[in-house]
């Protein structure tokens, strides 16, 4: 009978080693995992990361200037998105801001100026030329109107431009952020101008600190109207943005990777500071 009690306790012992070994092995195997996934996703080009997928249907030109490209539609006359790259050192440069709006004449639909005119609304930048001042041609084309959208004054000088000096702080923190910025469609709008420029109800943000480790991802959602709460009332998941939209951001990333940081909606990271 002892003999029989020992030959069980080390049996059970065995199996107990082998649980532990196997845990190890399964730990291993989803470390190793993520290892290879990060080590794609830092190999991926600024390019990639740039690249929109729009959904299917949805008019859109692509007009590619020095400081942003504009995925521009000509049935509504605003960008369905604009994206770029934003670097700390862009954010010191000292390019003084150009306030001539132009119609891009090269770009079908492109809206005028003048649509603006008495309408009640902002000629708002997708890409703010506050991102642009590290270039005389990037500040001068992000007042073309393919970058631009009628938005509510209180919205544009108000809490949207509070959004975008954020943006500049925290590329300066990480060293280099992707923006994507744009409107959230639908249908009908109210429209403005003899060209009748589509007036958005809401507008968004993305940032992915693509440099970051791990990399991370944040995005906001604004009314076309006066903010109101605090910046965290208005960050959301790169993911919402998507489900509003329609586009698929970052779809180059290894699909673990974009997985989890399009799920992210966490304010906290962003506004920690980085240890150097």
């Amino acid at each position: 009978m002892l003999h029989s009690l020992r030959s069980k306790l080390i049996g059970g012992s065995w199996a107990a080693v082998i649980v532990v070994i196997l845990y190890f092995i399964v730990r291993f195997i989803s470390a190793t995992n993520a290892a290879e996934s990060a080590a794609e996703a830092a190999a991926i080009s600024r390019g990639q990361l740039m690249q929109v997928v729009l959904p299917e249907g949805m008019n859109s030109v692509t007009c590619t200037y020095k400081g942003f490209t504009s995925h521009f539609n000509p049935t509504y006359h605003i960008p369905n998105v604009v994206i770029y790259e934003l670097t700390g050192n862009e954010t010191e440069g000292s390019t003084p801001r150009h306030n001539n709006f132009i119609t891009d004449e090269g770009v079908e639909g492109c809206a005028t100026p003048q649509d603006y005119s008495y309408s009640g609304y902002d000629r708002g930048h997708m890409a703010p030329a506050g991102d642009m001042k590290w270039d005389d041609k990037a500040m001068r084309q992000s007042f073309y109107m393919t970058n631009i959208c009628p938005q509510v004054k209180a919205l544009n000088t108000g809490a949207w431009n509070r959004l975008e000096s954020r943006v500049r702080e925290w590329a300066k923190r990480d060293s280099v952020l992707i923006v994507a910025t744009g409107p959230i469609l639908s249908d009908p709008m109210p429209t403005i101008g003899d060209s009748k420029v589509a007036v958005p109800p809401r507008f968004f943000k993305i940032l992915l600190a693509s440099h970051a480790q791990p990399m991370r991802a944040i995005a906001f959602i604004y009314d076309n109207a006066r903010a109101t709460g605090d910046l965290e009332q208005h960050a959301v998941s790169v993911d919402a943005v998507e489900e509003a939209t329609g586009i698929d951001f970052f779809s180059n990333l290894p699909d673990e990777v974009e997985d989890a940081v399009e799920a992210q909606c966490d304010l906290s990271q962003w506004n920690q500071r980085i240890k150097r």
